[in-house]
Formats: C-alpha cells, sequence, structure tokens
C-alpha cells in the first residue's frame, strides 16, 4: 500500500512539474499552469451520458487529466482523438496511456477537420477544449470555433472550461443551445460550458 502511494505522488509531482514546465515554456498556448481538479472534471463531464458517445475530440489535453476521465466513462467501442501543440503533453499521453481508443496528435486544433479526416473521421459526437480561447486572436477563435462546428454532429456537443467567458459569445454564434456553469474549487476557477446543436 505504501509502495503504491508512492508511485501515485510521484505521478502527481510528474505530471504538475510538466504542466509548469509547458506552460512557462507557452503561457499563451496552454490554459493553465496548474492540472484540473477532480471538482473541475466531475463539474464539466457530469451533465454528459459518454456512453452513447462513439468519436469525442479532446483540445489541449495537457497532462492528461480530463483524457484519463474521458476514457473511463467511455463506451469499449469508442475513440479519443487528443490534439495539443506541444510535444511533449502528446509524448506523455502516449507513454502513460496504453489505451487502444486513444489517439494522441502533435497539432493545432485550427486543423481539426484534416486531422479527422486523417484518421478517417468524419463527424465527431462532441469536443472538449480547454484552450484559452480569451489568448488567441479573434478572428482565429472564429476560425476555430468555426472549424469546430463543422467537425461536429447535428446533435454534437462542444464543451468548454475557461478562466474567462472569451468562448461563450463564439458559442452563441455557432450552437443553438448554450449553458454555462462555474467551478471555483478548482486552480484556477473556471466557467464551463455546455453547446449543443453546432449550426
Amino acid at each position: 500500500m505504501v509502495e503504491r502511494e508512492a508511485i501515485v505522488a510521484t505521478l502527481v509531482e510528474d505530471r504538475t512539474a510538466l504542466a509548469f514546465r509547458e506552460f512557462f515554456r507557452n503561457p499563451l498556448a496552454v490554459g493553465s499552469a496548474f492540472p484540473a481538479s477532480h471538482f473541475l472534471v466531475d463539474a464539466m463531464l457530469g451533465p454528459v451520458d459518454w456512453s452513447r458517445m462513439e468519436r469525442v475530440i479532446e483540445y489541449g489535453p495537457g497532462t492528461g487529466i480530463f483524457t484519463r476521465a474521458l476514457l473511463d466513462r467511455l463506451p469499449g467501442h469508442a475513440r479519443l482523438l487528443a490534439i495539443d501543440t506541444s510535444q511533449a503533453f502528446i509524448g506523455h499521453l502516449r507513454g502513460e496511456m496504453r489505451d487502444r481508443r486513444l489517439v494522441a496528435v502533435t497539432g493545432s486544433a485550427d486543423g481539426v477537420l484534416e486531422i479527422m479526416a486523417a484518421q478517417g473521421w468524419y463527424r465527431a459526437d462532441c469536443i472538449l477544449s480547454g484552450l484559452p480561447f480569451s489568448t488567441l486572436a479573434p478572428e482565429r477563435a472564429e476560425r476555430l470555433m468555426e472549424a469546430s462546428a463543422c467537425a461536429l454532429r447535428p446533435e454534437g456537443k462542444f464543451l468548454a472550461y475557461q478562466m474567462r467567458r472569451a468562448v461563450r459569445p463564439l458559442l452563441e454564434r455557432r450552437f443553438e443551445e448554450v449553458r454555462a456553469g462555474f467551478e471555483w474549487r478548482n486552480l484556477p476557477p473556471c466557467h464551463l460550458y455546455w453547446a449543443s446543436g453546432p449550426g
């Protein structure tokens, strides 16, 4: 038991150190220097019926806190496509997660349609994003949201957790319904968004 606890503590330290390194290397691309808390994960993923999801995309998986939680919730036949610009984060995911449902790709979410096509995907059921939309140039943020809406099925969902509210108007222009929440038990506290009905 003591050995298992020591291994878990080491893994947590490794993830935290990696998150800090990548944040300070490129703070505009990494949403936070701190990995997501279980409070944030549960609040963000709780309202969705993951048993019905077959194709899910994650933007900015970082150290994989949400990636693990998604894999725990997704059915055995599902696929999860994780996209991050950081080779260090993607290398970490590939090395730590030996799940055949996961495809971890180094690339930009801007190219989501091309990345999906390379995997033989036509449409996704859900996109989960931790990207900091507040740091993106407005025209790039619009393009990214447009590509994301095109990547989703008509009944698809876009989920986002953000320190700021910059993503909300983008979602409201592209989706029929947008619900919002807030999780203060995270460092930093985050705004949560669930959008459905891409148009």
